[in-house]
């Protein structure tokens, strides 16, 4: 049997619901579009960066969020989470808080090593759209090394 083979750009979108299984569900789903695109050496990073946008989307937005997977060039992978909640949280609001040691802090941590272990990133508030489609968007890139441009602008 010929297996089909898709070159990028591609793309998936994941709707989800507020539902404490949806960072759960997300993570299975990055899995198979990993497998099913054979960037299986991507999957532990992919998986940390997706699970903690994605966690982030459910804890501090009130509705219903999307997990967006594209293929970004060869062997990279670009993950987005779109949420309801408009505020861009550090490190992606780009203001370096210098007084504030990410590693102690209470909340967090997890968008400050999602900035340490992605290739590039960044976030663009979601204004004037579509009613109900206002909020944020936070994105990330992972693969074969650092990117051309690095981009952490809000």
């Amino acid at each position: 049997m010929a297996v089909a083979t898709v070159s990028p750009p591609w793309a998936y979108t994941l709707h989800l619901p507020q539902d404490p299984r949806a960072p759960g569900i997300a993570r299975s789903t990055l899995r198979t579009v990993l497998r099913a695109h054979g960037l299986t050496e991507l999957r532990e990073t992919a998986e940390l960066l997706a699970s903690e946008l994605v966690t982030n989307a459910y804890r501090y937005s009130s509705g219903e969020y999307a997990l967006r997977l594209w293929g970004a060039g060869r062997r990279r992978i670009r993950l987005s989470v779109w949420d309801t909640n408009p505020e861009i949280p550090a490190p992606f609001d780009g203001v370096r808080r210098a007084e504030q040691q990410p590693e102690l802090a209470e909340h967090g941590r997890g968008l400050h090593l999602v900035s340490l272990c992605a290739d590039n990133w960044g976030a663009y508030a979601m204004r004037g759209g579509l009613p109900g489609r206002d909020g944020k968007l936070l994105w990330v890139e992972c693969g074969g090394g650092r990117g051309e441009a690095e981009s952490h602008e809000a």
